[in-house]
C-alpha cells in the first residue's frame, strides 16, 4: 500500500512537471508567435519601426553628402543617427542635426538634409530623444508636426532653424510632453504666414521643461502669457533662450529661481536695467545684446530695498554679462567697483560695447580677477587705460576700439595671457616702448589704427629688440613707427594680416621682410614714402587676399602675385613698362584691380578679358596708347570701368555694351572717336556715372545713355564736337546732380523741364542699386572760375549744371530757378538772350555763377543778393544795365571785371557813377533799389516813422490829453514843475 502511494505520488509529481513544461513552453511560444506578428525580432531592429525610419528616407530629396547612405539592412539600430535600447531594441534616439550647422559660411562641404517629414514616425512611441535642427525640411501638404504630441517618451526635441510649414501653432500637441526636459524651436517660424504667434497654450504642460529656445519667434502677441507661464509653471527651467523675438516688455521673473541662462538679446525693450535681474540666484549667463535699455548701470553698491547683500552676491555669480548695442550712458564708475568688491568673482566676460558710457576707466577695473573678455569698444571714454589693468592676469580679449582714450600704460605689457588686443581709432598719444609689449607672449592680434592723423603715436623700439610673440594680424594705421621700416618684424613668420598704412616710413623696404614665408590673407603698406622694386616674395597667398601699395614710391614693373589675389591696388607709385601680358593668366581670381597713376604704357593687354570675376578695373593716368580691346563679353561682373586720363584712341568696342551691372563707365581725356554708340543707348546697365568727356566723339547728342533713368547721377560730355539740340529726355535724370555738356557746338533752347532735374534739388547723392565698390578716381568740373577736382563717392553735394561754350539760344528757363541745391551753374559763352530770372535768388546753394559772354538784358536781379554762398560770379560781356546791388554776398564781390562789357550797368564795384547832378537816382534800376533793392531797406524806414509817429500819439496824448481833462492832475503836474524848476535854480546859485 505504501508502495502504490509512492507510486502515484511519483507520477503525479511527473504529471506536474510535464504539464508545468508544456505551460511554460505555450507561453514562450504565444510571446514569439506576438512579437512575430507585430513587432518582428530579426537581428536586433524592430520591423515597424524600421519600416517608418525608411518611410522617412523616402521623403528626403537632397542628401549632399550621404548621410543616410547607411540607411540599408535590416538592423536599423546600426544606421548612421540611430540608437536603440540594447535590451528592447526600440529606437530611442533619432539624432540627424546637421554637424556643420555654419553650412552657408564657406564650409567645405554642405551636409543639410532637404525634403519632407514623415509623420510615420509617429510609430517609434519610445523615442526620448530627437533632434532634425539645421537641416531644410518641409511639410507634407495638409500635415503638420501635431504628431509629435504622441511621442510621449520625449525628454529632448530640437527641431531648430530647418523646418518650414504653415500655421500658426503648429507645435499644439507637444503639450502632451510632460516628460520634455529640452526644447529647442528656435528661428523656426520664419516662414509662418501670418508672422506672429497668436497662442502659446502648449506652454504649461511642460512641466519638466529645463531648456526652452523660441529665438526668432515673433512673440510680440504673446509675450506676457510667456513670461506669466514661465515664472508660475515651469519651475524647473534653467535655459531661456528668447533672442529676436520683437519682445518689448520684461516683467519680473522672480519665481525663475533655477534660471542659470537668461538670453533676451535682439528685442525691443525699452527700460532701465531692472535691479531684480541681479537677484535671481543661479544666473550666470545674462544676454541683453541689442535692446533699448537706457540710463545708468546699476551701482549695487548700495542698499536698493534692504537687497544689498543678495544683489552683490548674485552680480559676483554671473560669469558673463552682455549689455551691448544699447544706449546705456553715464560713467561706468560705479558698476566696475561693485564688481571689484566681489570677494570671489566668477565673471569671466564683459561686454558693454555699443552704448553711450562716458567718463575715465577706474582703477578698480584692475581689481576683477577673473576677467578673461573685456570689450568696451565703441562708447565715449577718454583719458588713460587704468595702470592696474597690469593686474588682470588672466585677461584673454581686449577690445577699446572707436572711444576718445588717449594714454597706454606701460602695464599693459603685463598681460601674458592676453592673445587679443584692439585699441584702435582713439586718440593715442606718447611714446610706446619694449616695455608696453615685453611680457605679451601669448599675443596672436595688435590692431593700433588711430583716429588722430598727427601721428601723436610714436614707436620708439630699439633695432635689436626680440618681440615675446608670434602675431598673426598687426594692423597699425596713423601710427609713427618709421622712419625704418620695423626691425622687429623679423622674426614674426606667422602673419596673416599686416597693415603699415600712413605710418611715416620711408625708403626701401629691406629684402628679409619679402623672403619671410608667411601665407597672407591682407597686406597693406599703403600711404607711406617707401620705394624700390617690390620683388616675387616668398608669400602664400590665401584665396581672395588682397594687396595695397597705394601712394608710395614703389617702381618698376607691375608685380604678379598669387593667383589667390582677388584685390590688387598699386595706384599713385612709379610703376612704370607695359601691363604684362599675362595679367590674366596669372591673377585669374582679381575682383579688383587698381594700378591708376602711374607710368605704364603700351596697350591694354587682351588676357584681362579673361578676369571674369572682375569687378572694378581702374587703370586712369597712366601712358596707354592703342584702341580699346573688344575683350569685355565676358566681364558680367564688372562695376567700374575707369580708362580716363590716357592716350588711347579708336571707338568704343560693342562688347562694352554686355556689361549689364556696369554702373561707373570713365573714359574722360583720351583721343577716342566716333559717334556714341547705339549700344550705349539701349544698354540695360544701370549707370551711376558716365563720363566721356574730353575726346573727339561727334555727331548728334544722343537723347537716351542707358537702360535707367533713375540711377545716373554724373553725365559729362564736355569738349567733344556733339551737334543738335539738348533733348528734354535730358529731363528725366531725375538722380542727376552733374550735368557738363560744355565745350560742343549743341544748338537751340534751354529745355524748360530743366526745372525736373530732382537731384539737383537734393542735398546729397543718392545711389540707387550701386556697386559694392565705388572709384576712388575723381572728376572735373568748371566752378569758381577754374577746374576743380572731386572724387567720385563724395559726402556732400557737387551739384553742377555746365552747358558752356556751344551755340545755345533763347531765353534762359526761369524753371532753372527750382534747382535750389545747384552749386554751380555755367551758362557763358552761348547766344542767350532776355533777362537773368527773377528767382535766381531761390538757388540758396549757389557758389560760382557764370553768365558771361551771351547778349543778357535788363537789370541784375534784387534777389541774387540773397545768395549767401556765392564766391564766384561772373555776368561780364552782356547787355545788362542798372544800378549793380551791393547788399550781402555781393558786396564782398569787388573785382569790377566781373560785370565788364555791360554798359548800361553802374555802381561799385565799376567806376561808372549812378547818381544825376541832383543826388538822384538816374536810372530805373537805382530806383528799384531804393525801393527793394538793399533788403528791404524801405520796409525798414517806413516801419521806423511809423514807430515813431504811434509813440508820439500815445506818449503826447497819454500825458497831454490827461492833463487837458482832469484838473487835479494838471495842479499837481505844474506845481511839481514850480519846484522843479526852483530847486534847479538854486542848484546853479
Amino acid at each position: 500500500m505504501e508502495l502504490h502511494v509512492d507510486t502515484v505520488s511519483t507520477e503525479l509529481v511527473s504529471i506536474v512537471l510535464i504539464l508545468c513544461g508544456i505551460l511554460s513552453l505555450t507561453k514562450l511560444d504565444g510571446c514569439l508567435g506576438h512579437v512575430d506578428h507585430h513587432h518582428h525580432v530579426n537581428a536586433g531592429c524592430i520591423d515597424v519601426e524600421r519600416n517608418a525610419l525608411l518611410q522617412f528616407k523616402h521623403g528626403i530629396t537632397m542628401d549632399p553628402s550621404g548621410r543616410l547612405s547607411s540607411w540599408e539592412g535590416i538592423d536599423c539600430c546600426k544606421w548612421r543617427g540611430v540608437s536603440c535600447d540594447n535590451t528592447t531594441r526600440h529606437v530611442i534616439k533619432l539624432n540627424l542635426r546637421n554637424p556643420s550647422p555654419l553650412y552657408y559660411q564657406n564650409n567645405d562641404q554642405d551636409h543639410q538634409l532637404y525634403g519632407e517629414i514623415n509623420s510615420s514616425l509617429v510609430v517609434l512611441k519610445h523615442l526620448n530623444y530627437l533632434d532634425l535642427s539645421y537641416n531644410h525640411f518641409t511639410m507634407p501638404p495638409g500635415q503638420n508636426l501635431s504628431f509629435i504630441g504622441s511621442l510621449w517618451n520625449l525628454g529632448y526635441l530640437n527641431l531648430s532653424s530647418g523646418i518650414s510649414f504653415e500655421g500658426v501653432n503648429p507645435f499644439d500637441n507637444i503639450r502632451n510632453l510632460s516628460r520634455l526636459r529640452y526644447l529647442d524651436l528656435n528661428y523656426n517660424i520664419a516662414s509662418v504666414s501670418t508672422g506672429t504667434i497668436s497662442s502659446l497654450h502648449w506652454l504649461p504642460g511642460l512641466t519638466s521643461l529645463e531648456y526652452l529656445d523660441l529665438g526668432g519667434w515673433n512673440l510680440s502677441k504673446v509675450s506676457p502669457y510667456l513670461f506669466q507661464t514661465a515664472n508660475n509653471t515651469l519651475p524647473k527651467l534653467q535655459e531661456l533662450h528668447l533672442s529676436g523675438c520683437q519682445i518689448d516688455n520684461l516683467p519680473p521673473l522672480v519665481n525663475l529661481t533655477s534660471l542659470m541662462v537668461l538670453d533676451l538679446s535682439d528685442n525691443y525693450l525699452n527700460s532701465t536695467l531692472p535691479y531684480w535681474l541681479f537677484n535671481l540666484e543661479n544666473l550666470v549667463h545674462l544676454n541683453l545684446y541689442s535692446n533699448i535699455f537706457h540710463g545708468p548701470l546699476p551701482d549695487l553698491r548700495n542698499n536698493i530695498g534692504g537687497q544689498l547683500s543678495k544683489n552683490m552676491g548674485n552680480l559676483c555669480n554671473l560669469q558673463t554679462l552682455d549689455l551691448s548695442w544699447n544706449h546705456i550712458s553715464g560713467e561706468i564708475t560705479a558698476f566696475l567697483e561693485s564688481l571689484s568688491r566681489c570677494s570671489n568673482s566668477k565673471i569671466e566676460s564683459l561686454d558693454l560695447s555699443d552704448n553711450e558710457l562716458v567718463g575715465n576707466l577706474p582703477n578698480s577695473l584692475g581689481f576683477i580677477k577673473s576677467l578673461k573678455y573685456l570689450y568696451l569698444f565703441r562708447n565715449f571714454f577718454q583719458g588713460s587705460i587704468p595702470n592696474s589693468i597690469g593686474n588682470l592676469t588672466s585677461l584673454q580679449e581686449v577690445y577699446l576700439f572707436q572711444n576718445n582714450m588717449s594714454d597706454i600704460p606701460k602695464s599693459i605689457g603685463q598681460l601674458s595671457m592676453l592673445t587679443k588686443l584692439d585699441i584702435s581709432y582713439n586718440f593715442w598719444e606718447g611714446v610706446i616702448t619694449e616695455l608696453h609689449l615685453a611680457n605679451l607672449s601669448s599675443l596672436k592680434e595688435l590692431r593700433m589704427d588711430q583716429n588722430s592723423s598727427d601721428m601723436s603715436l610714436v614707436f620708439n623700439i630699439s633695432s635689436d629688440w626680440l618681440p615675446p610673440f608670434k602675431l598673426r594680424v598687426l594692423h597699425m594705421n596713423l601710427c609713427r613707427l618709421g622712419p625704418k621700416f620695423p626691425t622687429w618684424l623679423k622674426n614674426q613668420n606667422g602673419l596673416t594680416s599686416v597693415t603699415l598704412r600712413n605710418a611715416g616710413i620711408s625708403g626701401m623696404v629691406p629684402n628679409w621682410f619679402w623672403q619671410l614665408d608667411l601665407q597672407l590673407g591682407f597686406l597693406d603698406f599703403s600711404f607711406n614714402n617707401m620705394s624700390g622694386k617690390v620683388p616675387n616674395s616668398r608669400f602664400r597667398f590665401k584665396p581672395n587676399s588682397l594687396v595695397n601699395l597705394d601712394s608710395n614710391h614703389f617702381g618698376g614693373s607691375l608685380p604678379l602675385f598669387s593667383s589667390n589675389i582677388s584685390q590688387l591696388s598699386l595706384r599713385n607709385n612709379q610703376f612704370g613698362g607695359p601691363i604684362p601680358w599675362n595679367i590674366g593668366e596669372v591673377m585669374p581670381f582679381l575682383e579688383l584691380l587698381d594700378i591708376s597713376n602711374n607710368s605704364f604704357n603700351g596697350s591694354i593687354p587682351l588676357s584681362i578679358g579673361n578676369l571674369n570675376q572682375l569687378e572694378a578695373l581702374v587703370i586712369s593716368n597712366n601712358h596707354l596708347t592703342g584702341e580699346i580691346p573688344n575683350i569685355w563679353a565676358n566681364m558680367s561682373s564688372l562695376e567700374i570701368l575707369d580708362l580716363s586720363n590716357n592716350r588711347l584712341s579708336g571707338t568704343i568696342p560693342r562688347s562694352i555694351g554686355s556689361l549689364t551691372r556696369l554702373h561707373y563707365f570713365i573714359l574722360s581725356n583720351n583721343s577716342l572717336y566716333g559717334e556714341f554708340p547705339s549700344f550705349m543707348k539701349n544698354s540695360s546697365a544701370s549707370l551711376f556715372s558716365l563720363d566721356i568727356g574730353d575726346n573727339k566723339f561727334f555727331g548728334k547728342l544722343p537723347d537716351r545713355v542707358g537702360g535707367s533713368k533713375s540711377t545716373l547721377s554724373l553725365l559729362r560730355m564736355r569738349s567733344n564736337f556733339f551737334t543738335g539740340n539738348i533733348s528734354s529726355e535730358f529731363c528725366g535724370f531725375s538722380n542727376l546732380h552733374v550735368l557738363d555738356l560744355s565745350n560742343n557746338g549743341l544748338t537751340g533752347l534751354v529745355p524748360h523741364c530743366i526745372g525736373n532735374l530732382s537731384g539737383m534739388k537734393s542735398g546729397k547723392w543718392m545711389q540707387v542699386d550701386g556697386p559694392a565698390r565705388s572709384p576712388r578716381e575723381s572728376f572735373k568740373i568748371v566752378g569758381k572760375g577754374r577746374e576743380l577736382e572731386y572724387r567720385y563717392m563724395i559726402d556732400y553735394a557737387v551739384n553742377s549744371l555746365d552747358l558752356s561754350n556751344n551755340n545755345l539760344s533763347g531765353e534762359i528757363p526761369m524753371e532753372l530757378a527750382s534747382l535750389i541745391k545747384l552749386w554751380t551753374l555755367n551758362l557763358s559763352m552761348n547766344h542767350l538772350i532776355g533777362e537773368i530770372p527773377a528767382d535766381i535768388g531761390n538757388m540758396e546753394w549757389l557758389e560760382s555763377l557764370d553768365l558771361s559772354m551771351n547778349k543778357l538784358v535788363g537789370q541784375i536781379p534784387v534777389s541774387m543778393t540773397y545768395l549767401t554762398f556765392l564766391s564766384h560770379l561772373n555776368l561780364s560781356y552782356n547787355n545788362l544795365s542798372g544800378r549793380i546791388p551791393t547788399s550781402n554776398q555781393l558786396q564782398t564781390l569787388e573785382d569790377p571785371s566781373i560785370y565788364q562789357g555791360n554798359v548800361g550797368l553802374c555802381g561799385k564795384p565799376l567806376q561808372t557813377n549812378c547818381s544825376d547832378d541832383n543826388g538822384q537816382n538816374s536810372t530805373r534800376g537805382s530806383e528799384e533799389e531804393d525801393k527793394d533793392g538793399d533788403v528791404g531797406n524801405e520796409f525798414v524806414n517806413l516801419g521806423f516813422f511809423i514807430s515813431m509817429a504811434l509813440g508820439f500819439i500815445v506818449g503826447f496824448w497819454g500825458s497831454f490829453g490827461t492833463l487837458s481833462i482832469k484838473k487835479s492832475w494838471r495842479k499837481a503836474y505844474f506845481g511839481f514843475v514850480d519846484r522843479v524848476t526852483l530847486h534847479a535854480s538854486h542848484c546853479f546859485q
